[in-house]
């Protein structure tokens, strides 16, 4: 347990998006019906986000995998300062672990189980179709 709270501090004030090599992280299974969807919300300096290749991508998806977690897809703001990246895994805890794997910030993260359909009528959300992700 401390040696997770050591990772999320050093994780959250780490300003440099992907740096340590942590491959001998204990592998976490996670049976499918544990796998929850999560909005995470981050703040980066100005710059941080510039050349990020593949390999730092591949090496972002390991440690993440290394904790259950699966990275889905991420979304910035016009001057790369802030991305909302949407991911699955069992927990909470395990996206906050998979960020400090990466040392990577987290602002906050958000459940988000239901996908609202957008071609449903806009004046019935009655209508709305949704699915939740277990």
């Amino acid at each position: 347990m401390k040696r997770a709270i050591v990772l999320l501090q050093l994780g959250m004030c780490a300003t440099h998006a992907f740096a340590a090599d942590v491959s001998a992280q204990p592998q976490m299974s996670t049976p499918e019906k544990d796998i929850h969807r999560y909005l995470v919300e981050r703040t980066f300096p100005s710059g941080a986000l510039e050349g990020i290749d593949t390999a730092a991508k591949a090496k972002v998806n390991a440690n993440n995998a290394s904790v259950g977690v699966h990275w889905i897809q991420s979304y910035a703001n016009a001057d790369m300062t802030k991305t909302y990246c949407v991911y699955e895994g069992p927990s909470e805890g395990a996206i906050r672990m998979a960020a400090a794997l990466n040392h990577l910030p987290v602002d906050s993260i958000t459940e988000v189980p239901v996908d609202l359909d957008s071609t449903s009528p806009a004046n019935s959300p009655k209508q709305l179709t949704h699915t939740i992700v277990k």
